[in-house]
């Protein structure tokens, strides 16, 4: 029985907790970790820079592999603040319904961001 792919997205971010600790010299994750969040952020925009040309080039398999390397180095960033797919899906899953007008709307209202306190 294979693992069911929609769980992907939380595998991955068990890995990426996972290799916090490890040998960052055995790890591209412990390594991405371990280095100044800057490194993180450059990467997450060579990949997105990336994404947008596969999408220009027309090639749907390209496009789907850089799409792929920008989600993956986007759940580094949010480990790296211990945070994980479950939160921005259920960002996505309340903005599920609403208009993206009124959504944008709201949040300009409320200063650009929401900052609710737990």
């Amino acid at each position: 029985m294979t693992a069911d792919p929609n769980d992907i997205l939380a595998r991955l971010a068990a890995t990426i907790a996972a290799r916090r600790g490890a040998d960052p010299a055995d790890s591209y994750i412990a390594r991405l970790l371990s280095d100044d969040e800057d490194a993180v952020l450059k990467k997450i925009g060579e990949e997105a820079t990336e994404t947008i040309l596969a999408a220009k080039g027309g090639d749907a398999r390209h496009l789907v592999r850089e799409t792929a390397d920008l989600w993956f180095h986007c759940l580094v960033l949010l480990g790296r603040h211990g945070l994980g797919p479950r939160e921005v899906l259920a960002e996505l899953a309340r903005r599920e319904g609403v208009s993206g007008i009124a959504e944008k709307a709201a949040r300009t209202k409320r200063g650009g961001q929401d900052r609710e306190k737990e």
